[in-house]
């Protein structure tokens, strides 16, 4: 399985070596942006997974890879539809210290 999957990574590293070496590469960005403009609530953040947690999720954008994959998805295509050729993970804050704000230290790696 491990070689399988380093298999993967050299044809993924290939191919995008390839692309850039014929033009400049596009990433996507503005992630927290484009979530705030779903204006979604805090409900939408806890989803069932969380939905009696004592803490406000609100904002904890990172949440929403397990509790909204769906919205997290339509942004990640909307990125391939306007031109991104990479596409990064919903991660900035899918870590121990900034999860513990809202009480969710303990599921940072699963966050992330």
């Amino acid at each position: 399985m491990e070689q399988l999957s380093n298999l993967r990574v050299r044809r993924g590293t290939a191919k995008l070596e390839a692309l850039a070496s014929k033009r400049i590469l596009v990433m996507d960005g503005a992630m927290g942006t484009m979530i705030q403009a779903e204006r979604l609530q805090d409900e939408d953040f806890r989803g069932s997974q969380f939905a009696t947690h004592e803490c406000n999720l609100l904002g904890n954008n990172d949440l929403l890879n397990l509790t909204r994959p769906d919205v997290i998805r339509s942004i990640h295509d909307a990125s391939l539809v306007a031109g991104a050729d990479i596409l990064k993970a919903n991660t900035f804050n899918s870590n121990t210290i900034s999860q513990a704000d809202y009480g969710l230290d303990e599921y940072a790696q699963v966050i992330g």
